[in-house]
Formats: C-alpha cells, structure tokens, sequence
C-alpha cells in the first residue's frame, strides 16, 4: 500500500489546472504550502531594502555604499533562492518516489518531472486534460496508465535510444 494517493502525489508537482509546479507544493505531503514559500521569496528583497536603507544603515554605509550593499545582497538572495527550491524539489521527489513507484513501477518519476526532451515530456499535456474533470483515484490511475503506453508508443525510438546509452532509468 502506497504512503500517499496519487491524488496527493500529483498536487507536489501539479496545480489544479494540470500545469507543473515551479516550487513544488510541499503541503498535501505535511510541510509548508509554495504559496507561503513564493510570498517569503517576494518578501526578501523588500526586508533587505528595510534593512539596507533605513536611518542607520544609511549614516552609516552612505548612499553609493547603502547601494552596493543591495546590489551584492540581492545576488546573494538570490543564490539562496535557487538553493531553497532546490531542496524542496529533491526532498519533495525523494518523498513520493515509493509511491509514485507503487503506482507506476516501470516509469521514472525523474523522467516525468524533467525538463528537458523525455519520452514522458507530454505528460502535463495529457494531465492538463484531465485534471478539470475530477476523476476519482481509479479512473485517473487508468488514464494515466493508458497515457504512458500512448507516450511510449510515439516515443518508443528515444526509448530506444536511451536504453542503449543506458539512461532510462
């Protein structure tokens, strides 16, 4: 018996309309929502200005030097905030792999959740079909099911072709 329903694995990487997560949603799993780690990521550079240039700092670095202070800590906002959704992208994925496993065995969640060209980068498309209509745990499993052989079908050479090079897995 899978840990979470595919319902639940589902909304870590998809919104409602069937789109990709670009922070994956930490919630259905326990953790925090992406809607609050989106509203702290806003919040940064906002809480850095305050910080930066309020009547202190400001006597203290100057102008030009209140200046190059937000422009150096702004890069490093920024470097966290890449960290930051890179954690919760791994943590989220390390979590639902057994069951995503259990669901799908013979399918790399990796693969589906990549970026780049896979034989299972149409799956948002077919998701984004169905994803309206909520269906109940089975009839969605079967669609998907069904979904993978058809993206198998029409991709079977870069199948093919990654099990030669030995990267399907």
């Amino acid at each position: 018996m899978p840990q979470y329903s595919l319902q639940t694995i589902l909304s870590t990487f998809s919104n409602t309309n069937g789109n990709k997560r670009t922070i994956f949603n930490n919630k259905p799993l326990g953790g925090m929502s992406s809607t609050s780690i989106i509203f702290l990521f806003i919040s940064l550079p906002f809480i850095e200005f305050g910080l930066i240039f309020n009547k202190y700092s400001s006597e203290l670095l100057g102008l030009a030097g209140s200046i190059v202070a937000f422009i150096v800590f702004l890069s490093i906002v920024m470097v966290v905030i890449f960290t930051i959704t890179l954690r919760i992208k791994k943590k989220i994925i390390t979590k639902i792999t057994p069951s995503w496993n259990h669901y799908f065995s013979d399918i790399s969640l990796r693969l589906v959740l990549a970026t780049g060209i896979t034989p299972y980068s149409d799956f948002f498309e077919y998701y984004k079909e169905v994803s309206k209509e909520g269906m109940n745990e089975e009839s969605l499993y079967k669609y998907l099911q069904e979904s993978f052989q058809k993206m198998k079908i029409d991709n079977a050479d870069l199948i093919e072709a990654m099990r030669k090079d030995n990267k399907l897995h």
